[in-house]
């Protein structure tokens, strides 16, 4: 009995010091857990973030902008139409000015209400002693509604402001050339229609969009988009100046005479893809409903989860060696945890 009391110890003993291959794959997972682990915790429903001198700048939708460099700080607004806060509306776009460092300027795509109508807006802005001020509205009287405000603003590689707008739950104005709704639009930085555009005297680049939430360019230039389908069929489109994208006539394969189809769909199933990034011959998409980053070959048919499990992922970041994800847990929508919403970094193989 002696014997067998010492062998049970000794066996005791060797499982509780032994580093096998169990510890060592448990060691690697809490490695990756660490790599990729919340780098900013407890935003409130964030929207857009961008990247200077390692200071992150986010738009919260409740009409907030967050920094954080070694610590987070909530800078206020003074805008001369106040933030409408509702459904998916409120503060969304942000887009530092390509003068940042000398004129401490950006662009802001928010919600208002005007004589109790939803309606969105484009603004420049200026940060001065941790505030910003309006200094000029570019363009206002965008449709908008509790659900489709679009939102997104991304500064082009031609130096133009582009604008994506929702069909403010009207699908019919994303056809109509009249209205800035279901459209992306394009200005210059005085908020100025430019000459090259498609459609002249319209800031109209594309139209025939339902709720597009994302933009991004390649390496030579050419313009995607990603777009909220109606019940599934979410797009990945390729956005040439001028082109119909089909809403609410045609989704996914569906084909019409002067209609441009998509370079991916969902199918039946949901993406709900938002913001997006440029890297390596790929796009990189935000999914809030798939509650992943996906990529997306530029060439081929071929779509690829990066990462999951992150909650709903609406904006992201790229420093050529990390994606930046913010999620929208606390939206409504999501199932948020204690730490959330959240920014978090995923090293890019």
């Amino acid at each position: 009995m002696r014997s067998l009391r010492l062998i049970g110890a000794i066996l005791l003993l060797t499982a509780c010091s032994s580093n096998g291959p169990n510890d060592a794959s448990n060691e690697l997972e809490d490695k990756e857990k660490q790599a990729e682990k919340a780098y900013i915790e407890n935003l409130n429903v964030p929207w857009e973030m961008e990247l200077f001198q390692e200071t992150f700048y986010i738009t919260e939708r409740s009409g907030a902008i967050v920094t954080y460099k070694n610590n987070l700080e909530r800078q206020s607004l003074q805008l001369s139409k106040e933030i409408h806060n509702e459904g998916e509306g409120g503060l969304l776009g942000l887009a530092l000015s390509e003068d940042f460092p000398e004129s401490q300027t950006a662009f802001l795509y928010h919600t208002y209400l005007e004589d109790s109508q939803t309606m969105n807006r484009v603004v420049k802005v200026v940060l001065k002693e941790g505030i910003w001020t309006e200094t000029d509205e570019l363009l206002s009287n965008i449709p908008g509604s509790q659900y489709h405000n679009g939102g997104r603003l991304k500064l082009g590689p031609d130096g133009m402001l582009y604008i994506t707008t929702g069909d403010a739950g009207k699908p019919d104005l994303a056809q109509n050339k009249e209205s800035l709704a279901g459209k992306i639009l394009r200005m210059d930085t005085e908020g100025n229609v430019p000459e090259d555009n498609p459609f002249y005297g319209s800031y109209v680049y594309s139209y025939g969009h339902r709720n597009p939430q994302g933009l991004a360019w390649n390496d030579e230039g050419q313009l995607f988009s990603s777009e909220h389908g109606q019940s599934a069929h979410d797009e990945i489109n390729q956005i040439d100046p001028g082109n119909n994208y089909g809403w609410p006539v045609i989704e996914g394969d569906e084909v019409a005479d002067g209609m441009t189809q998509p370079l991916y769909h969902s199918g039946k199933d949901t993406w709900a893809p938002s913001g997006m990034v440029f890297w390596n011959n790929q796009l990189y998409v935000a999914c809030l409903r798939g509650e992943a980053i996906r990529s997306f070959q530029l060439k081929g048919q071929g779509t690829t989860i990066v990462k999951d499990e992150l909650g709903r992922v609406r904006s992201l970041f790229l420093d050529e060696e990390n994606l930046y994800a913010i999620t929208n847990n606390k939206d409504g929508r999501g199932d948020p945890v204690k730490e959330d919403d959240r920014m978090i970094k995923v090293k890019v193989e």
